[in-house]
């Protein structure tokens, strides 16, 4: 029996907000961050869910070459999204509507499923898309508490990311 081909789909923004960013609610933590071993999580994507081909999904911010090089030497295709500058100078590229066009079209044809790595109510329309056709593999949302409201519907696909978090993290050297 062949092994079924799936591709993960990673939100860059969305994976690094979420893993990395304290959360406080009415002045109180509700979240730690955390540092994300890309490479660990990388080898994780493979190992858990035998990825095939992990699509990382970023802004390009000209100085982030040797960055963006690390990420290629992880085992990741970057896909880059021209960034703008928000009103205090610093860098925006939402990759929604690219996310949703590979995972939805251009790679559509060449996987069986789809791990979508991400939190973010945006990408419903692409959740729904897939489970129709039998592709949607997993969610994997970075934290419990900044997962939308909208993607209860797709419980039996959810995994957090912070139940990783010891296997995961960034080592300091």
């Amino acid at each position: 029996m062949k092994r079924p081909v799936v591709y993960a789909f990673i939100d860059a923004q969305n994976l690094h907000l979420g893993t990395s960013k304290d959360i406080i609610r009415n002045r109180k933590l509700i979240y730690r961050g955390w540092k994300l071993d890309l490479k660990k999580f990388r080898r994780y994507l493979a190992d858990k869910f035998r990825i095939r081909k992990a699509f990382l999904f970023i802004g390009k911010v000209r100085g982030n070459e040797k960055m963006y090089q690390a990420f290629r030497s992880y085992g990741y295709e970057l896909v880059f999204k021209p960034t703008t500058k928000d009103n205090f100078g610093k860098a925006k590229g939402n990759i929604d509507a690219e996310l949703v066009l590979y995972a939805a079209a251009i790679e559509f044809p060449n996987y069986d499923k789809a791990v979508i790595v991400s939190g973010d109510g945006d990408f419903y329309c692409l959740y729904e898309f897939l489970e129709r056709k039998n592709k949607l593999g997993r969610i994997i949302i970075p934290n419990r508490k900044s997962e939308s409201s909208l993607l209860k519907k797709f419980q039996q696909y959810k995994i957090f990311l912070e139940d990783k978090r010891e296997e995961l993290k960034l080592n300091k050297k």
